[in-house]
């Protein structure tokens, strides 16, 4: 378990000096958005008592592994009664759970999983279930290409144990996913329609806007005609979505997914027996309330503040489902 106490160090990895100036370049040049791929590496990095990541450290960078670990030191100090990070920690446990229950219910079916806005994402690099499965990484092309490069330096590195692909395959995909024609260039590089897919949005959904996410869901939702398709995304409510970097919302997930081609919805809460991995210990955590709140409620009647949940939903359908009904 992390204890907090120990100074953090740079990591002997983030030395070399072609990862420094592009991990400086991607400082100047990268919105807040992008950015956040490098925070949510950082998260997988500094919680690897939990998650284990050959390379989320040379993803995230100097500067976020040092905010974050800051962040979390108080926390310890303080006896907060969550520790930064921790959501983080608990989504990704989440998506790679869910992710191997999935696969495996294809019982050794040839599978697809297509990561959308796929950011410092390294599940190819890292979970051995995926041995079987062809990857794709989509995201935009100057944070692909990015990626790429940090990756083939962490190669160079020699690095303990060997960082080797654990998927069958990976393709990297340069779409805009607000665009148009996103799905035609997954396609082209080789995404099977008719396959059986697993579709992993996370982090993503809520940083685009209401008509962008609509569209993108529904085109997933439009391949469950054609082939056993899961989704695995997370949903910001009303309240948490108010930041201006967020737009998408949905406070009821499990109405909206029907609508756009999906036949069985299943829907967790940060703290629920499948969200919660023993990462809170304290049982007057937020999430502890939050969840002995009706999900109507939108301000907390102790407090005051707004009741601002994540939701995490996995949601499928297949030729067969559609069928039936």
């Amino acid at each position: 378990m992390w204890n907090g106490e120990e100074e953090w160090k740079v990591p002997e990895v983030l030395k070399c000096e072609g990862i420094r100036e592009l991990h400086a370049w991607m400082e100047e040049e990268w919105d807040s958005v992008e950015r956040s791929s490098c925070q949510t590496a950082a998260g997988r990095a500094l919680w690897k008592h939990v998650i284990k990541d050959p390379v989320a450290e040379i993803l995230a960078g100097e500067a976020h592994l040092k905010t974050l670990h800051d962040k979390m030191r108080r926390d310890k100090q303080n006896n907060a009664r969550e520790i930064s990070g921790v959501v983080l920690a608990v989504r990704t446990l989440w998506f790679d759970s869910k992710l191997e229950a999935a696969i495996k219910s294809f019982d050794g079916a040839d599978s697809q999983v297509v990561l959308l806005g796929a950011g410092m994402d390294a599940r190819a690099y890292r979970l051995n279930f995926l041995k079987d499965s062809r990857i794709f990484e989509v995201d935009l092309p100057k944070l692909l290409d990015t990626k790429t490069a940090l990756i083939d330096a962490a190669m160079r590195q020699q690095m303990e144990p060997p960082l080797t692909l654990m998927a069958k395959s990976m393709t990297r995909v340069a779409a805009d996913i607000r665009e148009k024609d996103w799905l035609e260039k997954l396609q082209r590089c080789g995404f099977i329609p008719q396959m059986k897919t697993i579709w992993i949005l996370e982090g993503i959904l809520y940083y685009l806007h209401h008509l962008q996410a609509l569209e993108v869901l529904r085109s997933i939702g439009a391949n469950c005609s054609l082939a056993h398709t899961v989704l695995l995304a997370d949903f910001m409510n009303k309240s948490l979505s108010e930041e201006p970097k967020y737009h998408f919302y949905s406070d009821w997930p499990e109405h909206l997914l029907p609508t756009l081609g999906f036949s069985h919805v299943n829907l967790s809460q940060i703290g629920d027996p499948d969200a919660h991995f023993g990462l809170f210990h304290d049982p007057l955590n937020l999430f502890n309330k939050l969840r002995c709140l009706p999900r109507s409620v939108q301000i907390h009647p102790e407090d005051g503040t707004p009741c601002r949940r994540l939701y995490l939903v996995q949601a499928s359908g297949s030729p067969t489902t559609q069928q039936i009904e």
